[in-house]
């Protein structure tokens, strides 16, 4: 609070005064009434400037904690209205979807100058922040005044910039005072900063003040402070200049004493991100985890039988483990004190970097004492790497000096060029970090894509590389700022016994268990172009663009390949001596590729023997489950893990939309139940099952095969080399068959080894309460972060699991763990009383399977699920030999899955009463299965083809299982192509019947394509309002993606008018476009449809598809050059996935949401809530409670009009687009159209016939009577579909515009499968036949349209319309109440 006071005190006064003086939350300790004071304007300073977008987002924040008392009685004093708990639904009324504008053009890329700055803003940004980071003051400087040349960003972010700036100059200046050390600083700041008149911030004041306090003395100081104090910005006083944490207490003292009339009063001093480096203990007091309370004994459990690995993978994670070494059986670190909790959870999420390193440097040390040579008689993988380390940490520091001496250069070379913008980057990060950095993530890179045998591309290999180092330099940088802060821990804490704290500012709301009041304001915004960052989010992510990244992993990589070397060792033939040679370990070199030269990295051949079938093995500590529960979610980036910074939502690096989507909607409090969703299920607390544990181990440290679990050394069967004259085909296949032999062994050795990770980390937890901090996908779905360990995870992980707490079983309960049991043993299509009767049938079976697992029957192993029926096994014997089992606490979790979820959601969508009955929606006495249902009605239609003498018929008559169709009728609803149907059945018959070929005389993958046609006939029968529904999000969806905005449209017509505006450089150029009546989209057109499909969920969280065809660009590294694609917001959307995912993605939103609502919901009733997609556990004894709670959920969401409220966001979204239609010639329409151009003086391209539209809706948008006059007189082919619509049904012509663009896109999938070869009529038997189509797209067989799919078609500008909303069946959602069968 700025004040003028007759009488202030100084700031260290306050803090001593503070216990005798009293006062409220906003009562003022002044002895005088202040008044607010104002001081002079600075002169030629501009008033106001355009806001960015964070501060844009700021304005929607609800203002919390506001006095009453100028209100009304009504309001102040009255009864406020209940807010409705977390888990309801949010009332849509008035909401505004989340938009921002199209992304403003960033200037062209320039030439790199010759003093090695970068050509491109992006670019300039992120060397200037490296070139701080770094300091590198002078050639920061530098990079500012270009970034100033580009003339694109506001005043507001160039305000931003030198902020920075000065920020590390006072730091030079704190390390260096002295006499007028900062006349260059304050020469800057005027030449620089004022003359250019950027808006002053209270940071920039602070900055320069402290400068002005390190450097002057007496009249000097006071000058400049008054000086300084008098630009303070409107609005800002002492306060914000000590919440910068710039200025010390004595310097604030200071400025009251010079300035007397500014006053620092309590209201002014706010903490608000102290929360974040305190909690019950002090962190920074010690560093060390006391053991108080836990034995120092080695473990009583056997260890996990490693497999033999002779890469680093397995070594890593036990490194990564040793902190639970001394804990003894049945010690927990739950019983350990809150700090000390976390300080063992931040122990466990440090990188293992410097832990491979010690590793490496002690195995070489253990070699050099036994002395042996490591080139000749090592095994090991890891004195190697030590040695490469040495090598490499002497390379980069030889490239740090040339990097030194390139930046000093006056006439730079090409390679001093490439130095000055790479060199700040990695000049961020030690060289010994780095060299282990650059050795663990080839490794991982080469042992975990392709095989390191076949080698890594070189992009892949630099781009991993990049990335890896980028977010290791921002996790060292995240932890020094972590420690800095944690210093002044003591000093803030004294402040705060005697300042009031205000409430912290997140992106969250407050109250994570309140709703917010609804949002009615509409959100557009500006979006920074490029990435889609803003100036700010840059410095917060440590941001580097590909072309840095590139040019960092090719020089981390070429020093490697320069560095490590590798001994060979051959035996002489004829002396049986031993030879020699040092080779390199890594080659750079080109290979073939459909017909393209790619640049590969080559393992050496021993290298590559070493590293076989090795898994991936960087930076798991980051990946372990947690040992406290996770920090609560609050912002994009905080949440989850202590110090290792995830992000909320799951994004491919580099694709920023999702991301600036998501930022906005955590900023306007739109995500407050998806924030606290993933709280609740990260802080289900789980334990390891102990005794399924036990067993486990047993098996795995026997090193035989067992079900899932493969053997240690499994006995493939090789065949036997043909003789050198037999026929050379069957050489050939004997090579085949070799290679299938070692590709299978190869396989069950990695699946091993991946278990071999998961019974470590089974180990490590084995007594400890452990927690899943979760995120989600960009659909919404929510997803455990730890790898290895998990409830997402087989049948064997699963089956280690249980729950941490307990709760009586009761009546109910006991017969849930029943069912449950049958469940898991595959006994799951019968009544629940049916399911019931299985398990006290088999009692003796679960008995014999507790007390004898490997030694017995082993019923458990016949189950489809044996590991999790295993521990059903152990608990429900507990239970029964309690003495009362209705009262024995069980901790297992039980499982409720949902039949087909993805088409109980388009059920309800389109209220199919038949399609609900297949899914469980209506009540039943017994459990539907759509899969049994399906199957039934695919062999009716065979068996009337059969009868009529079809041949395919014959040969598939009486052979339609349940398990033919059940994958592709599980995964129609989410996306599945014809050609992926076929390739799913086609494996289903290869599995059941072998012989089926030599029986029928019929290639299976036509009787595959033959069925698949057949299954999808069954499913559009059973769920027509389904298709109905799927046909109509493709429809719209098709439409946005030819769709221009408003925006682009102006943009479009202000280009055009500038390039009239210039002379043609080549005549009769206008001759060379292509007309309107083409039928191919001119590529300036095509480049335009940039409009992505975006929606918002039942929860308000915004979702946007990623699909988009990225530019490539080239780029010229020290390695070879390479083209990499970038992704940006204006990149043109790819048409084709969009369409194909819409559906799918738009099923997936909704059940997260019905996930998420019952996920909180089961927390404010008390449950303990896990789920995996659309399978929900608890205990058993809260089934009934949890499946009551599935229920209502799901009625909420289905009883909302979510296709409605979906069709006015496109609406709202959309307004003032225009589209690119096909219409047929034939049409009434495309006859008028027709008519039109033929009457054009010139033929019109598409592009002028756009403008020429856009020109014509400007003008009736006009004020001016005449302008308006002359719109309506003019007529292109959007005014004739006005003037026919009013008239005629033109939605006719458009759906079957719509339904062949789907077809079209479809056939293009099917013919392009995962494998690239597809029978040559597969794409005209679909076409002919509309059930071999995917869901939606029969439809378009089914859709009353006059004109046949292959007519000529006409292109138009359109006004961006949507079809009616298909009518919805009879079926009432709310008869699911009734339905026990909806999960079980």
């Amino acid at each position: 609070m700025l004040v003028r006071s007759r009488q202030s005190l100084p700031i260290r006064r306050l803090a001593a005064l503070g216990s005798s003086i009293s006062h409220g939350p906003s009562q003022s300790i002044l002895t005088s009434n202040p008044r607010p004071w104002r001081r002079r304007p600075l002169r030629g300073r501009p008033v106001a400037f355009e806001r960015n977008l964070a501060t844009a987002l700021d304005s929607i924040h609800a203002r919390e904690g506001l006095p009453y008392d100028g209100l009304s009685g009504s309001l102040s004093g009255g009864i406020r209205a209940p807010v409705p708990p977390i888990y309801e639904m949010r009332d849509f009324e008035g909401f505004a979807p989340i938009q921002f504008a199209d992304p403003v053009p960033l200037p062209g890329r320039k030439r790199v100058d010759n003093a090695g700055l970068p050509g491109h803003l992006i670019e300039t940004i992120a060397l200037y922040d490296a070139c701080l980071k770094v300091s590198r003051l002078e050639r920061a400087a530098m990079m500012l005044k270009r970034i100033a040349s580009f003339n694109t960003l506001s005043a507001e972010d160039m305000m931003e910039l030198h902020n920075r700036y000065l920020k590390e100059k006072v730091a030079h200046l704190q390390a260096e005072p002295g006499p007028d050390r900062a006349e260059d600083l304050h020469s800057w700041f005027e030449l620089e900063i004022r003359a250019e008149m950027l808006p002053l911030t209270p940071e920039t004041i602070a900055y320069m003040l402290k400068a002005s306090f390190l450097t002057s003395r007496g009249k000097r100081l006071e000058s400049l402070v008054q000086r300084y104090m008098d630009m303070l910005p409107d609005n800002a006083g002492l306060g914000e200049l000590h919440l910068g944490d710039i200025l010390s207490d004595h310097e604030l003292s200071a400025i009251t004493q010079i300035c007397p009339s500014f006053s620092l009063a309590y209201d002014d001093m706010d903490y608000p991100e102290l929360d974040e480096y305190l909690d019950e203990g002090d962190l920074a007091s010690s560093t060390e985890v006391s053991t108080t309370g836990l034995k120092t004994a080695h473990s009583q459990t056997p260890d996990v039988l490693s497999t033999p690995q002779k890469g680093m993978g397995l070594r890593s994670i036990k490194r990564s483990l040793s902190l639970f070494d001394n804990v003894l059986d049945g010690d927990v670190i739950a019983n350990l004190s809150a700090s000390e909790q976390r300080e063992i959870q931040s122990r466990l999420e440090r990188d293992c970097v410097d832990a491979a390193l010690e590793r490496w440097r002690e195995e070489h040390q253990a070699l050099q004492t036994m002395g042996l040579n490591m080139a000749v008689s090592s095994g090991k993988l890891s004195p190697k790497l030590y040695e490469w380390h040495v090598a490499l940490e002497a390379r980069l520091d030889r490239e740090f000096k040339l990097i030194d001496d390139s930046i000093a250069s006056e006439a730079k070379t090409a390679d001093d060029v490439d130095r000055c913008l790479y060199g700040p980057f990695i000049q961020q990060s030690s060289t010994r970090r780095l060299a282990a950095v650059t050795i663990l993530s080839l490794l991982s890179c080469m042992g975990g894509v392709h095989g390191n045998d076949k080698g890594v591309t070189v992009s892949l290999a630099v781009t991993n590389l990049a990335r890896v180092v980028e977010e290791d330099i921002r996790v060292q940088r995240k932890e020094r700022q972590q420690a800095i802060k944690r210093a002044d821990v003591r000093r803030t804490k004294l402040l705060r016994k005697h300042v009031p704290a205000a409430s912290s500012q997140s992106e969250a709301p407050a109250h994570a268990d309140q709703q917010p009041p609804p949002t009615t304001a509409p959100v557009t915004m500006d979006a920074f172009h490029g990435e889609g960052f803003g100036i700010k989010d840059l410095e917060n992510r440590g941001y580097w663009p590909s072309s840095v990244k590139v040019k960092v992993g090719a020089a981390l990589l070429t020093a490697l390949t320069e560095s490590a070397r590798i001994t060979a060792v051959k035996e002489n033939p004829e002396t049986g001596a031993k030879m020699s040679q040092s080779q390199p370990a890594f080659v750079h070199g080109i290979k073939l590729k459909k017909g393209k030269k790619v640049g590969m990295i080559m393992a050496n051949p021993i290298i590559a023997e070493l590293l076989r079938e090795e898994p991936p093995a960087e930076y798991l500590a980051r990946h372990l489950p947690m040992v406290v529960e996770p920090e609560p979610w609050r912002k994009w980036d905080k949440g989850g893990y202590i110090e290792s910074p995830t992000p909320l939502v799951r994004v491919k690096y580099g694709e920023a939309e999702q991301r600036l989507y998501t930022q906005a909607a955590l900023r306007r409090g739109d995500m407050d139940q998806v924030l606290k969703g993933m709280d609740v299920l990260g802080k289900t607390a789980w334990k390891i099952n102990r005794p399924v544990f036990d067993v486990m181990l047993d098996v795995w440290n026997s090193g035989e095969g067992f079900d899932a679990i493969p053997a240690l050394h499994p006995d493939i069967q090789y065949p036997s080399e043909p003789d050198a004259s037999d026929d050379p085909s069957k050489r050939s296949s004997w090579i085949r068959m070799m290679k299938a032999a070692d590709n299978e062994k190869c396989g069950l050795h990695s699946i091993r080894c991946n278990m071999n990770f998961q019974m470590e980390v089974a180990k490590a937890f084995r007594d400890q309460t452990f927690y899943f901090p979760h995120n989600v996908d960009f659909r919404g779905r929510a997803y455990p972060i730890p790898t290895y360990l998990n409830h997402m995870g087989a049948d064997n992980v699963r089956g280690l699991l249980r729950f941490a707490k307990g709760k009586p079983l009761g009546e109910n309960g006991l017969r849930w763990l029943k069912v449950h049991l049958a469940n898991l043993h595959g006994f799951d299509k019968a009544s629940l009383k049916d399911r019931e009767a299985f398990a006290e049938k088999n009692l003796e079976n679960v008995y014999d399977s507790a007390l004898r697992p490997l030694t017995g029957k082993m019923w458990w192993r016949d189950a489809e699920d044996p590991w999790q029926c295993l521990a059903a096994c152990f608990e429900l014997k507990a239970a029964l030999d309690s003495p009362d089992p209705t009262q024995f606490v069980s901790y297992l979790p039980v499982h409720q899955d949902g039949t087909c979820n993805g088409l109980q959601h388009y059920a309800a969508l389109g209220g199919d009463t038949w399609g609900a009955k297949q899914v469980n929606l209506e009540p039943g006495d017994r459990p539907a299965d759509v899969y049994s249902a399906v199957a039934q009605l695919v062999q009716e239609m065979i068996s009337k083809e059969a009868a009529a003498g079809n041949a395919m018929a014959l040969a598939m008559d009486g052979k339609i299982a349940r398990k033919v169709v059940k994958q592709t009728v599980m995964t129609n609803v989410y996306g599945v192509t014809f050609a992926g149907a076929k390739k799913q059945i086609l494996k289903q018959l290869d599995a059941i019947y072998p012989s089926l070929r030599d029986e029928s005389g019929i290639e299976p993958m036509l009787l595959a394509s033959y069925i698949a046609r057949k299954v999808f006939a069954a499913l559009s029968t059973m769920f027509n309002g389904a298709h109905e529904i799927q046909q109509w999000l493709g429809a719209i969806g098709g439409r946005v993606c030819r769709a221009l905005t408003p925006e682009q449209l102006s943009t479009m017509a202000e280009q055009s008018a500038s390039a009239e505006a210039e002379p043609r450089k080549k005549a009769g150029a206008r001759g060379k476009k292509a007309s309107a009546t083409a039928k191919t989209i001119p590529a300036d057109v095509l480049a335009q449809f940039r409009s992505t499909i975006i929606w918002t969920t039942p929860l308000r969280m915004p979702v946007v598809q990623p699909y988009r065809t990225s530019s490539a660009l080239g780029i010229s590294t020290c390695l070879q050059s390479l083209v990499l694609t970038q992704p940006d917001r204006s990149d043109p959307v790819n048409q084709r996935k969009q369409l194909q995912a819409f559906p799918p993605n738009f099923i997936h939103s909704l059940d997260a949401s019905h996930m998420i609502l019952s996920a909180l919901e089961c927390d404010a009733r008390g449950l303990s809530f896990a789920a995996v997609h659309d399978s929900f556990w608890t205990h058993a004894a809260d089934i009934d409670t949890m499946n009551e709670v599935l229920r209502d959920a799901f009625i909420r969401i289905h009883s909302d009009d979510v296709i409605g409220r979906l069709a006015e966001e496109f609406k709202t979204r959309h307004k003032g687009s225009l589209y690119l239609a096909k219409i047929p010639t034939s049409s009434n329409l495309g006859k008028r159209v027709a008519e039109l151009r033929r009457s054009y003086a010139t033929t019109m391209t598409l592009k002028e016939e756009l403008l020429r539209e856009h020109d014509r809706r400007c003008l009736l948008e006009s004020s001016d009577p005449e302008l308006k006059k002359k719109g309506e007189a003019m007529v292109t082919p959007a005014s004739i579909f006005a003037e026919m619509q009013e008239t005629e049904d033109l939605d006719a012509v458009l759906l079957a515009d719509d339904a062949e663009a789907a077809e079209a896109d479809e056939l293009d999938v099917a013919e392009s499968g995962a494998s690239g070869e597809a029978s040559p009529n597969a794409g005209a038997a679909a076409q002919d036949d509309p059930s071999a189509m995917p869901f939606g797209v029969f439809l378009a067989g089914k859709t009353k349209r006059t004109y046949s799919p292959g007519m000529e078609k006409i292109q138009v500008w359109l006004p961006l319309t949507f079809p009616p909303i298909p009518a919805k069946g009879d079926f009432d959602v709310r008869r699911l109440k009734e339905s026990q069968y909806f999960f079980s």
